[in-house]
């Protein structure tokens, strides 16, 4: 018996190595818009894990639809270059807990279009029940309700029943919100003096440690 039915996990600087790439997409952007950006590296990472609308919502309307307009083109092309790797040991983890029978699905603030390039380029799709992208949901993270239509897509009614893998604080607040647990991943790029003081369920520190927290028989 597992202890858990459903896992779900985070895309970005959780499956895969992108947090770079979102840097550079994002700096890119503000050059091209704004002719540059005095937001600090710290800023614009803290939103990671958010939706685009929240990262540049400090602007005005006009200006917040070109940044984000020039950020997915940019971010897009770029990812369609095949830049972005997957974590060392993903593969492999996703597998084991496949062969367990335990659900698995992808809890992504990105839209499904761009998403869905690395997602295809680097064979994920395989591994997963169901995707849940930003389109799906009216609040995303860090509310819990993108984690709560994964399980009811699922058929998970037990939220207890269900574990959210990711890097970053929206990902964490976003599993309380929905009442489930949380494994943060210790090769995250994110503060994890922060992460660890929001008190999330697990840290993995290497990646095979996951399929045993599944199977319950290592914390």
């Amino acid at each position: 018996m597992s202890k858990y039915d459903l896992v779900l996990y985070d895309l970005d600087g959780t499956l895969q190595d992108s947090v770079p790439l979102i840097m550079e997409s994002l700096k890119t952007a503000y050059d091209i818009v704004l002719g540059g950006t005095d937001r600090t590296d710290a800023d614009l990472m803290s939103y990671i894990g958010k939706p685009l609308t929240d990262t540049f919502r400090m602007h005005d309307e006009e200006t917040q639809e070109r940044l984000i307009e020039t950020y997915l083109d940019y971010n897009c092309a770029r990812m369609k270059e095949n830049v972005i790797p997957v974590f060392p040991g993903v593969y492999d983890f996703l597998s084991k807990i496949r062969a367990m029978g335990v659900k698995q699905g992808i809890v992504t603030s990105k839209l499904e279009p761009s998403a869905m390039i690395t997602i295809d380029l680097l064979d994920l799709g395989k591994y997963f029940d169901d995707m849940v992208f930003r389109e799906a949901t009216e609040r995303a993270k860090p509310f819990g309700d993108p984690l709560v239509e994964a399980a009811r897509r699922l058929g998970i009614t037990d939220m207890k029943k269900v574990l959210y893998v990711g890097d970053a604080l929206p990902d964490l607040l976003s599993a309380q919100d929905a009442g489930c647990d949380f494994a943060l991943v210790g090769w995250t790029k994110m503060p994890k003096e922060e992460l660890m003081a929001a008190n999330p369920t697990y840290l993995v520190d290497v990646p095979e440690c996951l399929p045993c927290i599944i199977e319950g028989s290592e914390l």
